[in-house]
């Protein structure tokens, strides 16, 4: 068994015990993995901060890289969850957020993107935003 720390996407802060990593992947995958508090499956690990020795100019610059190489493999992880399970409303990101909080529609997961000036409508009005950042897969930069 291994425990690890857990986040959900509302900032819960939570401890899972599993068999091996891979139980936890395969839980988050199937959205059988929830928090205690809000019940949300948007849920990750929590990346705690790495001890490093101070040593060498090579074995820091290890150490960086093997920190970037986990932060890029948890950014990959995020967006294709969130790719998976939210339903892409491009630029009416704003308009289906507010038909959902005054219960024009149905509540249900979605994406998209807002200007500065939709994004202080979507706050004033209440409307709680998580931004995550696009970022491009290789195969679209070329």
């Amino acid at each position: 068994m291994i425990v690890f720390d857990l986040e959900c996407i509302h900032g819960h802060v939570f401890e899972g015990w599993f068999d091996d990593k891979q139980d936890l992947e395969t839980q988050q995958e199937k959205g059988i993995l929830a928090c205690p508090v809000c019940e949300t499956t948007s849920v990750v690990q929590k990346v705690h901060p790495i001890a490093i020795k101070k040593s060498s100019g090579i074995e820091r610059q290890k150490a960086l890289r093997a920190t970037q190489e986990v932060m890029a493999e948890l950014t990959e992880k995020v967006v294709d969850y969130v790719e998976k399970n939210y339903e892409d409303v491009g630029s009416s990101f704003s308009k289906e957020a507010l038909k959902m909080h005054y219960g024009v529609e149905e509540y249900r997961n979605i994406r998209g993107s807002t200007t500065k000036e939709e994004e202080k409508v979507l706050d004033k009005e209440g409307v709680r935003v998580f931004k995550v950042p696009v970022i491009k897969k290789e195969s679209e930069q070329n």
